[in-house]
Parts: structure tokens; C-alpha cells; sequence
């Protein structure tokens, strides 16, 4: 073995997974028109840098309070049987959520934690390209359903996301900054 072969350190593996990460989006979101990652697609492009690396990626999920709304607080962790570096996202569980029972609603929380996450452990930048943001000239429709917009802000989704597709009024964009405390 070469002596001057010096060891990578957990964070020198961090960055080598930061670095080389790919993976495709590959769910369909109806409300915005664009393809993501989920949890399972970032989960599963770490994989080969596992074994390569001498790492493990472990989730923990916990219920951090249940008043007003039930939140959860996920925690992405990249160990190395010595040390283990972390990332957590919070997100709250809408109850109100249409059409969907609460093992659902919790369920996608839950996923949408993991996924957020796993994007702040390795850095993953789930916005859309410029490309699918860009509206070659043409303006943007204007909104039309304030209901999907407020249940996109109720499940982490932002303003200026919404902004970026359509045109709202005042009006509308006052109902979704309520919406954002």
C-alpha cells in the first residue's frame, strides 16, 4: 500500500456524491408541468456510491408536533461507520387535503420530507431548467383555480414557483401570502 495514500474523510466522500450525482426526474407534476425526483429516484442513483465509498444513507422521520397542524421533521443522514453527516427538512401535514385519507396525507408529507431532505444532504437542485421556465415570448396565462394554487402553497410549494407560470392578481397572490404566515 502507498504511504502516502491518505484516507477520504466522510465529508471528502459527501462531496464526491455531490459532485457526481444523476439522476432523472422522473415524476410528472399536473399542477406545474414539469418532471421531478422523487425520494426513491434520489435514493437510488446514491446506490452505486454506497459500496464505492464505504457509506450508508439512512432516513429518520418523526412527528415534532401535532398542534395546529401535525409536523414532521426528516432527517437524511450519510454515515461511515465513524461519523455522520446530516440534513433535515420540516413539513406539516395537511389534514384538509381533498380525496385523500390521512394515511395519504401523511404519506405525502412524508415522502415530500424524505425528498427535501435527501436534496439538502446532496445538494440537489430540484428547480425547473431555464429552459422549461422560459416562455419564448409568449405571456403567461393567467390562474385559473386560486384552490389548486392554495393546496401547491399547503404542501410546500412557493409564490414565486407559482409567479414564475402564471400571471395573478393582486388579489390572488394576497390569498396565497396568507397562506405562508
Amino acid at each position: 500500500m502507498n504511504q502516502n495514500h491518505i484516507p477520504m474523510t466522510l465529508n471528502d466522500k459527501l462531496i464526491q456524491i455531490q459532485t457526481r450525482f444523476k439522476s432523472k426526474k422522473s415524476r410528472f407534476n399536473s399542477f406545474g408541468k414539469y418532471y421531478f425526483r422523487s425520494a426513491e429516484d434520489i435514493l437510488e442513483a446514491t446506490k452505486p456510491f454506497l459500496k464505492e465509498l464505504g457509506v450508508t444513507v439512512t432516513i429518520h422521520e418523526e412527528l415534532i408536533t401535532a398542534e395546529p397542524m401535525p409536523m414532521l421533521r426528516t432527517v437524511a443522514s450519510l454515515n461511515d461507520n465513524e461519523n455522520a453527516i446530516t440534513a433535515e427538512a420540516i413539513v406539516g401535514v395537511d389534514l384538509n387535503q381533498k380525496g385523500m385519507q390521512v394515511p395519504q396525507q401523511f404519506g405525502s408529507a412524508s415522502s415530500y420530507g424524505k425528498k427535501y431532505a435527501l436534496g439538502n444532504l446532496f445538494l440537489i437542485d430540484d428547480t425547473q431548467d431555464s429552459d422549461a421556465t422560459n416562455n419564448h415570448g409568449k405571456s403567461k396565462p393567467a390562474m385559473a383555480s386560486i384552490d389548486k394554487a392554495k393546496d401547491y402553497i399547503k404542501s410546500g410549494g412557493t409564490i414565486d414557483a407559482i409567479k414564475q407560470k402564471y400571471n395573478l392578481t393582486k388579489d390572488q397572490e394576497q390569498q396565497l401570502k396568507t397562506l405562508n404566515g
